[in-house]
């Protein structure tokens, strides 16, 4: 899928909610390179179609889609009210953790609205006709792999002053551990170029991020899979 497939088939749709919803997502997972929510999570703990929640003002309802620590997403219809969708999630979304971004769409329109603790919020609105834009789809991708790069105020360089904080205090901790430095340099450049591999399509999208998990579930295989990468 590229963004110009995912335009030519969802141009001029007007099916139902029910009837396109879960088939539009998972091509935009396909648009991205992640996986579905069945895919990714089977048992719908942590990402999933269909989450039930409770309204804040009582009752219960449930969210398109729902995805932990990440975004709620709420479809309408062709046309449909995305004001009324998003005052929807936001019954929603103290229910389902508070995500950082509430996203609605009627197949054609998009909104990300950010909901990040303590921030203002943002609001980006475009349509299947101005995905094309790479202003957009950056936004849009970012829901789906790099939620925390949408969290108003954030800007390119507080990135890169975060990442390299991060890379030093992994430095310093392997170090240590009494690893050599020449060592940890080495291992730490590995990563980065993996990482830049990512952004870059020569390896898949949250590869480096499901190894990580991978290992953290099963420490003693870790390193035999990190050598394989």
């Amino acid at each position: 899928m590229n963004v110009e497939r995912f335009r030519a088939k969802w141009a001029g749709v007007t099916l139902t909610e029910r009837a396109a919803s879960q088939s539009h997502f998972n091509d935009l997972c396909a648009l991205f390179g992640v996986p579905t929510p069945v895919e990714a999570d089977p048992t719908g703990d942590r990402f999933t179609f269909e989450k039930g929640a409770t309204k804040a003002t009582g009752g219960k309802g449930w969210a398109d889609v729902w995805k932990r620590g990440a975004f709620a997403w709420e479809y309408k219809g062709h046309h449909a009210d995305l004001a009324a969708a998003f005052r929807q999630l936001q019954l929603y979304r103290d229910a389902l953790e508070n995500p950082p971004l509430l996203v609605v769409c009627d197949l054609d329109r998009f909104e990300v609205h950010t909901n990040f603790t303590g921030t203002a919020p943002d609001v980006h609105r475009f349509d299947l006709a101005g995905l094309g834009d790479p202003t957009n789809l950056r936004i849009l991708r970012a829901v789906f792999t790099d939620p925390a790069a949408l969290r108003p105020g954030r800007t390119p360089e507080a990135v890169t002053e975060e990442a390299a904080r991060r890379f030093g205090a992994l430095a310093g901790a392997l170090r240590e551990r009494g690893e050599a430095p020449p060592r940890v340099a080495h291992f730490l450049v590995q990563l980065l170029f993996c990482l830049f591999a990512e952004d870059v399509g020569l390896l898949p999208k949250g590869l480096v991020a499901e190894l990580l998990a991978y290992g953290a579930r099963f420490p003693a295989e870790f390193p035999a899979r990190a050598g394989e990468l």
